[in-house]
């Protein structure tokens, strides 16, 4: 398998903070950790830390007090790289991240909806972990209109960040479909759930910024790991 790229240190650092405070892990209000300590203690440098905090502060999710310290503001709803990514641990957060089993270019799956009018799709099989968690397995199809071939090096953690800024296609809904399925022959060893058993299961149906279809995929999940949850603001 192999590691999808990773989002740049400070906005891996934003994207978790944000998912932590989503969860209700930071409060509102909360009082940050001083800048040195709290670097320490996740293991980065203050500034890359410092980077992620004004990421937190643009987003309205971080007030700087000064001679106080950094104050969280949470908000229900907030622009976010993950916004589309519905599965925390069972606690609630958790980084995702990703290794790809492979991407294929393939006659698109007969029982799949519309997403698009090219016969082909790019097939893209992955392991999705939350702080280096293995909790479920997907399998993307892009239509592929987007693009001639996709490399499995150049995918990012965030498929939907890769879009953006490698194809120009912007994903601006999605409709979810969540029931229970059976995990794949495909499944690697590293997952808990194992072929043949039953999972959690989402079909999604992404469009782009013209309204129109663009990607189908299938998640199976560790219910016993993962959640899938929804926020209403």
């Amino acid at each position: 398998m192999i590691q999808s790229a990773a989002l740049p240190k400070h906005v891996q650092l934003s994207e978790m903070l944000i998912r932590e405070i989503i969860a209700g892990h930071l409060a509102d209000g909360a009082r940050l950790p001083p800048e040195r300590r709290m670097a320490a203690e996740l293991g980065v440098a203050v500034g890359t830390l410092r980077r992620a905090l004004a990421l937190l502060e643009e987003k309205g999710l971080l007030q700087r007090v000064q001679g106080s310290g950094n104050y969280i503001s949470a908000r229900p709803m907030v622009e976010s790289i993950y916004a589309f990514f519905r599965l925390e641990l069972a606690a609630g957060g958790g980084l995702p991240t990703a290794r790809v089993i492979d991407v294929v270019k393939l006659r698109k799956p007969p029982d799949a909806p519309y997403f698009g009018e090219a016969p082909l799709a790019h097939c893209i099989r992955r392991v999705r972990l939350l702080d280096d968690t293995p909790v479920a397995l997907e399998e993307i199809w892009l239509d592929a209109r987007f693009a001639p071939r996709l490399r499995a090096q150049e995918l990012m953690d965030s498929l939907y960040f890769y879009y953006k800024k490698a194809l120009g296609l912007v994903i601006s809904r999605i409709e979810d479909r969540v029931t229970v399925r059976d995990v794949p022959d495909w499944a690697p060893q590293e997952l808990a759930i194992k072929p043949g058993t039953p999972a959690g299961y989402i079909e999604r149906l992404s469009f782009a910024q013209d309204n129109q279809p663009a990607e189908y995929s299938r998640t199976w999940f560790d219910p016993d790991l993962a959640r899938y949850t929804i926020r209403l603001q």
